[in-house]
């Protein structure tokens, strides 16, 4: 490889080389069994990232497990856990890194057990791409369309369904067109946009890193080249300028400066900017960085605003564009996934963090249940774990939002139990909730508002349509 000549003969050129690299998130996932962790695995090994003693310590465990039929087990490689060695699969959510010439990676390995569906979210959530395998044997099958609705559900825009096993199936193209149409019909009725397909052997490294020639008949590229190639710029908005304020920055009485990581937009000195939820409006007189003070930033950037004017700004505030402003609201109408063992109950008290605002709230009510499998809609009273749903929620404080799928950082959240302090749930915002939006209307009272929770308090199974027919 380049990278290897230029580190043996100038390692600062290389480390400055490196630093600049475009960084690329993705996580792998799909079925049981699909070969997600030996696919992980594979790229390692073949992108030259494996040290000599690890690949040792591999093949000693490859005889101790045999899980391959006498075959170099890459998959433990990730599967580090003894229980995950032992039943060849995954539980839990490994993160791995490497670099190539053209990029670096971060890859999660998420489990494929309807189970750890949580987890699969987890590792979702900071992504710019989904590998999903599936099993040319079996083709499109129950938890592939679970990790493909959960993946559209998180805004992952770029998907490269990788169809694994193919050495099994002779590398038929009848089998990989099949599939692809298979997969194409369920990618419609999740929007999923940017879908690539290519014919792979995770175990023996055919069209992963290097071209396959078993498959004469496929002219696409390689899972390496794709994951090189495939543009992540395109997943950032740049439209909407949002910057939620993480630390207020007074060293001294002449600099007060506004600290935090742009979730979207472009900022350039001489913009006029307006504080949510307060409404304050002032001029960007100086964009700070580590580096020094620069004409504009944008999306992803770490930087320290300051202003014209002496506004009162404190963490939690969102920065926007005046002319270009979020929404502010203290009703949600919200997708949650939930992610601990105890049951959500409607009207419990939770705490809320939102980008660096931290709220109490509770939901009002369960809209209905997802089932990821079928895409039906149900009716629940409590959510359980790893069950996704619609849901109204309630907070103590007004916040700053987007829909998620316009703006990820400003629409977003985590959902923590304020006993225990652990996080038992995740939510993606959809709009303002259907309270939020009667009052902004004018349409209906405090009274009314009032009532409603009380009726959802003590009859969560109602519906919004019985509460609100109590007023005609």
């Amino acid at each position: 490889m380049i990278e290897n000549e230029l580190l043996k003969a100038d390692i600062e050129e290389y480390l400055k080389q490196h630093e600049n690299k475009e960084l690329l998130r993705f996580i792998t996932c799909g079925s049981v069994d699909d070969g997600k962790s030996t696919l992980i695995g594979r790229l390692l090994h073949d992108s030259k990232m494996i040290f000599e003693d690890q690949l040792a310590a591999i093949k000693n465990d490859s005889k101790r497990f045999n899980t391959t039929d006498g075959e170099i087990d890459l998959a433990l490689l990730v599967d580090g856990l003894q229980s995950e060695r032992e039943q060849g699969i995954t539980i839990d959510v490994a993160y791995r890194y490497f670099a190539t010439d053209k990029r670096k990676f971060i890859i999660a390995d998420t489990p494929g057990h309807e189970q750890y569906t949580r987890n699969m979210a987890t590792g979702a959530s900071t992504a710019d791409l989904a590998i999903i395998l599936i099993d040319a044997r079996y083709g499109v099958q129950t938890q592939t369309r679970r990790h493909s609705f959960i993946a559209s559900l998180l805004g992952l825009s770029n998907v490269i369904v990788a169809i694994n096993k193919m050495d099994l199936m002779d590398f038929s193209e009848d089998v990989f067109e099949d599939i692809k149409k298979q997969y194409m019909s369920l990618a419609e009725s999740l929007e999923l946009k940017n879908i690539q397909f290519a014919p792979i052997s995770a175990l023996k490294g055919d069209n992963v890193v290097t071209r396959s020639e078993q498959s004469p008949w496929y002219h696409g590229e390689t899972l390496m080249e794709m994951l090189e190639n495939t543009p992540i710029a395109e997943s950032f908005n740049y439209e909407d300028f949002r910057l939620p304020v993480q630390y207020v920055n007074r060293p001294n009485l002449d600099f007060r400066g506004f600290a935090g990581t742009i979730a979207a937009g472009i900022v350039r000195v001489g913009d006029e900017l307006t504080v949510l939820p307060s409404g304050q409006s002032s001029k960007v007189k100086e964009i700070v960085t580590y580096d020094g003070n620069i004409p504009e930033a944008h999306a992803a950037m770490s930087v320290t605003l300051t202003l014209e004017d002496e506004i009162d700004i404190s963490r939690g505030d969102v920065l926007v564009h005046s002319n270009n402003q979020a929404e502010v609201a203290s009703d949600l109408e919200v997708n949650v996934i939930w992610m601990a063992e105890q049951a959500m109950t409607p009207n419990k008290q939770y705490d809320f963090k939102f980008a660096s605002k931290t709220t109490p709230g509770a939901f009002s009510n369960i809209d209905y249940t997802l089932d990821v499998n079928t895409m039906a809609h149900g009716e629940a009273v409590h959510l359980k774990l790893n069950e996704i749903a619609r849901c109204q929620l309630s907070l103590n404080n007004q916040i700053a939002f987007d829909n998620y799928k316009k703006v990820k950082g400003t629409g977003s959240f985590i959902i923590i139990d304020r006993l225990t302090n652990v996080t038992v749930g995740a939510g993606m915002i959809v709009k303002k909730g259907a309270t939020a939006a009667k009052v902004s209307g004018g349409n209906i009272s405090e009274f009314e508002i009032e009532f409603n929770a009380l009726v959802r308090k003590h009859f969560p199974h109602w519906e919004a349509k019985d509460i609100s027919g109590l007023f005609k």
